[in-house]
């Protein structure tokens, strides 16, 4: 069944993103951004939204060493070494530092690389450093009993920073979330140090929209990740999201992993670049799963896909949020509207980025969407029950 509600006023967003944008790569530029904030000379201090939950958060970012596999985008590094943000319910955070955003050697490399992957962003004229979530690094997280953990996979050529709004959301209703880097793939990765086979801050190795065999490879690579993931941390019976590239590899990490109760797939394809169906679109599902899309970026080739998995039947549902894009489920929903209003956007590379709906609405739309689908399947209603959760280690490996 295909839901579609509209988070703001009516009007239909006509230019579907390019085929590439699954994995976050380039769409054409639509327009020159307006000189009109370079000229005031001051950049614009970009905020996230604050989260709605009760609870305040604690943020706590590993780096995680899976000895078992070799990085497929760098052999060189010998090892597959990701970078993950545990964010729970806390105590209280009022005297612990606001996690920022970006790191400051990430923020410097995402200057520069953040529009060649996405072209409508300025190349200039934001600190994208100044930006803090509304999680708190080094606050206790609160004692007793928890809901299940879930984990979330960026879109391909985004890092795990750009889901903090959803995760810090989901994390003050009392979930625990675990954002996960896929490293190569990802925008820019900042680890704790170098190590041979990379700088400290490394960049993404995707040159583009992704052939055939490379997006075979970003795929497998994170469902592997996530699988190692829950290995690393002791989780069992979670949650999974992903957007884009991530929420094709939520759906296949679902069909694989029985270790995952649940999983949201925010507009992922459900198949190869050649058009093979993956497995979970082929055999279909026998636990719950949401199909989240945009009508902006909507294509034959994502209905084609998604209705695949949805004539197996089982507990599969679509949904659709109008008057926006693809970059909606992510936090481009806020930041872009704040660059358009500083003049570093225009109209159109912002509708091309997260459509024309008001982030007011859009933003508790997506919101509510993820957290009601993983409370009603979790716990049968939004009356959650607490569940128990391990306790998370410092670091973790596998060997």
């Amino acid at each position: 069944m295909t839901d579609s509600f509209t988070p703001g006023r009516r009007s239909l967003v006509k230019g579907a993103l390019a085929a590439g944008a699954l994995a976050g790569a380039a769409a054409p530029l639509l327009g020159a951004p307006s000189a009109s904030a370079a000229a005031r000379g001051a950049a614009p201090r970009l905020r996230l939204p604050a989260p709605t939950g009760p609870h305040p958060v604690a943020a706590k970012a590993l780096h995680v060493l899976d000895r078992s596999r070799n990085d497929p985008w760098e052999p060189s590094i010998g090892v597959r070494e990701l970078m993950v943000t545990v964010l729970s319910p806390s105590l209280s955070g009022r005297f612990h530092p606001r996690m920022p955003h970006l790191t400051p050697g990430a923020a410097a490399l995402f200057t520069v690389i953040g529009p060649l992957i996405h072209p409508q962003l300025p190349e200039a004229g934001v600190d994208w450093g100044a930006t803090l979530t509304h999680a708190r690094t080094g606050a206790p997280r609160l004692p007793g009993r928890r809901r299940p953990a879930l984990l979330y996979s960026p879109g391909g050529g985004d890092a795990r920073t750009m889901g903090s709004t959803l995760a810090v959301e989901l994390a003050s209703h009392g979930w625990t979330v675990v954002t996960v880097d896929h490293p190569g793939d990802a925008s820019e990765v900042e680890f704790p140090d170098e190590r041979p086979g990379r700088e400290r801050v490394r960049p993404t190795a995707l040159q583009g929209p992704p052939d055939a065999a490379t997006f075979r490879t970003m795929i497998e690579t994170r469902a592997a990740d996530l699988r190692f993931v829950l290995d690393a941390l002791g989780l069992d019976q979670v949650g999974i999201y992903g957007h884009s590239a991530g929420g094709t590899a939520a759906a296949q990490a679902l069909h694989e992993d029985r270790r995952i109760a649940a999983a949201v797939n925010l507009e992922g394809y459900l198949d190869q670049v050649d058009g093979e169906l993956l497995p979970v679109a082929r055999q279909g599902t026998d636990r719950p799963l949401l199909l989240a899309g945009t009508d902006g970026f909507r294509d034959a080739r994502l209905d084609r896909s998604w209705e695949a998995l949805l004539a197996h039947g089982g507990p599969v549902t679509r949904r659709q949020l109008d008057e926006t894009a693809h970059w909606v489920f992510t936090d481009y929903a806020a930041l872009v509207p704040q660059l358009q209003k500083s003049g570093l956007m225009t109209a159109e590379e912002r509708a091309a980025m997260i459509g024309r709906a008001d982030p007011r609405v859009s933003v508790p739309a997506v919101h509510h969407l993820v957290r009601s689908f993983f409370t009603r399947h979790f716990f049968g209603s939004d009356d959650a029950k607490d569940l128990k959760l391990p306790e998370l280690p410092s670091e973790a490996q596998r060997d």
